[in-house]
């Protein structure tokens, strides 16, 4: 599922982190992918030992805690920290595929089933830097307002074109969702979507109710843990 979230971030948390991001040391950011991946990768990222990246990343979490659609979309198990990265003077990621497990600061496992990019430049600010995604229905182009979400699932080939003006900053990270398969997790979106969009509108609580029990014998039938 290829899912635009919204104000993931506020205008106050937005000027925070990208003061810091701007005044940060940045590191080549093939640092943090294997031997494929380095040959197609050219941006900077935060390093991965930072405390700047841990500082940071500890309110990109805080807010998608807060934030529903997100929670409905990702139903998250574990999530790797978010990392930072940083796209100029023509900076691009080639087609690739993100790695299927990585390991969390604890040392525990996580198997990447949902990509996330939160945009955290505005996209008048640089040319070039769209997030391409390729699944069986073609290639879909995003470049989103700052502070906005884009999650889709991390099987999908994609790909950063390249930056030609400006820098396109962004957070990145991986979640293990409860539920691995994405078109049951699609499901489970959609009945959340509906059940929520019925009871704003007033409609027989029974009605409601009902529903609702199916979500969460559904979830329960496919959650994991």
């Amino acid at each position: 599922m290829l899912l635009h979230i919204p104000n993931i971030l506020g205008r106050g948390q937005l000027r925070q982190l990208r003061d810091a991001l701007d005044a940060a040391d940045w590191t080549d950011g093939r640092e943090t992918v294997g031997a494929q991946g380095a040959q197609v990768k050219r941006n900077r990222q935060l390093p991965d030992a930072s405390p700047l990246r841990r500082q940071l990343g500890e309110t990109v979490l805080a807010a998608l805690a807060r934030n529903p659609l997100y929670h409905a979309a990702t139903l998250p198990l574990r999530t790797l920290p978010p990392r930072f990265n940083r796209y100029e003077g023509g900076g691009e990621y080639g087609m690739h595929v993100d790695g299927s497990v990585m390991t969390l600061p604890n040392g525990e496992q996580l198997r990447s089933d949902i990509s996330c990019t939160v945009f955290l430049s505005a996209p008048e600010d640089y040319d070039g830097g769209e997030l391409i995604v390729s699944d069986t229905y073609g290639e879909h182009e995003v470049k989103l307002p700052a502070g906005d979400a884009i999650i889709y699932p991390s099987s999908s080939l994609h790909r950063v074109q390249p930056v030609t003006r400006g820098a396109r900053v962004a957070a990145f990270f991986w979640v293990q969702s409860l539920v691995r398969d994405d078109s049951r997790r699609r499901l489970l979106y959609e009945l959340d979507v509906a059940i929520q969009s019925l009871s704003a509108s007033g409609a027989e609580a029974g009605t409601v109710l009902s529903l609702t029990g199916i979500y969460h014998n559904l979830l329960r039938q496919w959650a994991e843990s």
